[in-house]
C-alpha cells in the first residue's frame, strides 16, 4: 500500500466499495470519473476507474453537492471542475471544485 495524491478533471465521479475476498481483508475503493453529470442514469461508462485496494475510509471534503442512491450504494458528486484523490494509510480523502447551478 502506497500513499498518493492525484487530481483530475472530470465532472462528476462516483464513489463505490468492492468487498474483500475475506473477512479479515479491507475493502477495495472503487472510484469512476465521467465528463457529465448523472452518468448512473444514462448508462455511461468512466473514462477512468480508481481501484483503490485496503480502504478502510473515505472522507468527502470541501465539496457540496453530494448525492447518495440506495439502489446502488453508490456517491455521485456532481458539478465538479477537477478533484483530488489522496490516500494517507488506510484513508482516502477526496477534495475538489464545484461550479454549482445558480438558484433563485
Amino acid at each position: 500500500m502506497k500513499d498518493f495524491t492525484k487530481k483530475f478533471k472530470a465532472k462528476s465521479i462516483t464513489v463505490s466499495r468492492k468487498p474483500s475476498e475475506t473477512k479479515e481483508e479491507a475493502w477495495s475503493a472503487f472510484i469512476g470519473l465521467f465528463q457529465e453529470n448523472n452518468p448512473h442514469l444514462k448508462g455511461r461508462a468512466p473514462f477512468e476507474v480508481l481501484d483503490i485496494p485496503e480502504v478502510e475510509k473515505v472522507r468527502i471534503r470541501e465539496l457540496r453537492n453530494i448525492s447518495y442512491y440506495l439502489m446502488g450504494n453508490d456517491i455521485i458528486i456532481n458539478n465538479l471542475d477537477e478533484v483530488t484523490i489522496a490516500r494517507e494509510g488506510f484513508v482516502l480523502t477526496i477534495t475538489g471544485r464545484q461550479s454549482l447551478p445558480v438558484t433563485k
